[in-house]
């Protein structure tokens, strides 16, 4: 399973970071960003932030994308 963010329709309510914190991070600019181990998907972000969710965090995920107010966690599978 693979995530993005489109920081354009992120409000950056974090809740994707308390949900999934292995997955997702909020940075200095108050938008959230996708993570894989140390590494931030924060340039340029967007689909080409397309990170692999580590296993175990498969149903964060999920749930992260389902509570998102600016629907804009998107997967791939």
């Amino acid at each position: 399973m693979k995530v993005w963010i489109d920081q354009d329709l992120c409000t950056g309510d974090g809740l994707c970071e308390e949900i999934a914190p292995d997955v997702f991070t909020l940075l200095d600019d108050g938008l959230a960003y996708v993570k894989e181990g140390d590494k931030i998907f924060s340039d340029p972000g967007g689909p080409d932030g397309l990170g692999n969710v580590p296993q175990g965090q498969e149903e964060a995920t999920i749930e992260s994308a389902e509570e998102c107010p600016g629907e804009c966690i998107f997967i791939e599978v």
